[in-house]
């Protein structure tokens, strides 16, 4: 009898620094789905960690995982809240097992305090809307991630007011903007940092632009400003699909 060994189940995490909005809940069930429909694929188990709520993994189960995601957060990244300690030393631990993390806004964030960078207030100002970003052509990881053919920019939905100041030594600069000069950067092989936010939509970004004008932590003019930059134009989802899966599962697992 030949016996054929069953290929391994891969498993991610995605550490959630933010709470559904009750529109996210309803169009989506939450943030969990969106994030599992734009980097999951079938066959692969995904499971949900609210850090934002102080629910994390056991550490000595950090290494059944192959690959987490930080989430993006209304909150600072530079801040010393419990939780944010906590996920610092999460993190600090992953960099310690070379477990591959996308860190996306504030997770691109909380990477670069963990490696030794600086965070703080955007030196432009908040940036919210859609941003067309230029990347580093000539970068041999990108052009592994993108099967050789890197686009020289890429479109992504933008949506924060902190920014990475002061880069940590180890970290390469893969994209940057007029607005923010570190948009992409990655550590070794195991680190990928994204300020903008691959899997938001056009949906997502006006109701956080509608819910934060309401909340009046904004002005008229910016959040009309904001929802112009879609008159025309979309994100690159497919293209920043393909970078982000292809980093977190090799090339043989790209779609």
């Amino acid at each position: 009898m030949v016996m054929v060994e069953q290929q391994k189940k891969k498993r991610f995490a995605l550490f959630l620094a933010t709470s559904d909005s009750d529109f996210v809940k309803k169009t989506y069930g939450g943030y969990f789905n969106v994030f599992v429909s734009t980097f999951g694929e079938e066959g692969e188990q995904w499971d949900l960690f609210r850090v934002i709520d102080g629910d994390f993994p056991d550490e000595k189960d950090l290494d059944k995982y192959d690959g987490f995601v930080i989430s993006g957060s209304p909150h600072d990244a530079f801040a010393d809240a419990d939780w944010i300690v906590k996920l610092c030393n999460v993190v600090q631990k992953l960099d310690e097992l070379k477990k591959k993390v996308l860190g996306i806004c504030f997770g691109h964030q909380i990477i670069t305090r963990v490696k030794g960078g600086k965070i703080g207030r955007a030196v432009k100002g908040a940036d919210m809307g859609l941003r067309r970003i230029s990347i580093a052509k000539d970068n041999e990881k990108l052009r592994g991630h993108f099967d050789g053919e890197v686009p020289g920019s890429l479109a992504i939905i933008k949506c924060h007011q902190d920014e990475v100041l002061e880069l940590p030594e180890s970290a390469t600069v893969l994209a940057s903007s007029e607005i923010c000069e570190v948009e992409m950067f990655s550590i070794g092989d195991h680190l990928l940092c994204i300020q903008g936010h691959p899997e938001y939509n056009k949906e997502i970004l006006f109701e956080i632009v509608d819910r934060v004008l309401k909340m009046k932590l904004m002005e008229q003019e910016f959040a009309d400003k904001a929802k112009s930059t879609m008159d025309t134009a979309q994100p690159d989802r497919d293209l920043w699909q393909k970078l982000c899966k292809t980093f977190l599962k090799g090339r043989s697992e790209q779609v």
